[in-house]
């Protein structure tokens, strides 16, 4: 399974950050890889450190044509030069996704998601943004409270659901 791990990069608050983390940690206990915006900012870097610190496998889709600024972190780097047009391409390619806070980026990358049937699940999203994409998908968005809940969501709604990388 291809895990997406969405939030902002430069603007991440610190418990942001710590929740990608570990999302990243226990995504690669899974023995799910992760695939995030590529760059070492914010819920990116996050997200590739923790999975990678535990072992997993990290894919970056970055937005430039070159590799610079790619997380160390990230065994796969993907250079598209595609500029924002690399949401549709993270949002798209995971079988799911986690979103750690919340900008105009990861905002849009959500919304692809949905709209692609994506489950995604908003890690302690507040009221007004789980009302918004519940408002646009109930069947496919679901709010976690903690990184352990939204692993285990995503447990329950992966399964059967498999599709290949």
């Amino acid at each position: 399974m291809l895990i997406g791990v969405l939030g902002p990069g430069e603007g991440a608050g610190q418990r942001e950050m710590d929740d990608a983390t570990l999302i990243g940690e226990l995504v690669a206990k899974a023995g799910w890889a992760i695939l995030t915006g590529g760059r070492v900012a914010g819920v990116m870097g996050a997200a590739a450190k923790g999975a990678r610190a535990a072992g997993g496998l990290t894919i970056g889709i970055l937005p430039t044509p070159d590799t610079l600024g790619a997380s160390p972190a990230v065994d796969v780097v993907l250079a598209t030069g595609l500029g924002e047009a690399r949401n549709a391409v993270i949002a798209l390619s995971a079988n799911a996704c986690v979103v750690c806070g919340m900008n105009a980026g990861t905002a849009s990358e959500v919304a692809l998601a949905i709209r692609a049937k994506r489950p995604v699940v908003l890690l302690r999203a507040d009221e007004i943004t789980a009302k918004f994409f519940r408002s646009l998908d109930t069947d496919v968005v679901r709010v976690a409270m903690s990184a352990g809940e939204a692993i285990e969501i995503l447990r329950g709604v992966l399964v059967g659901a498999a599709r290949p990388l």
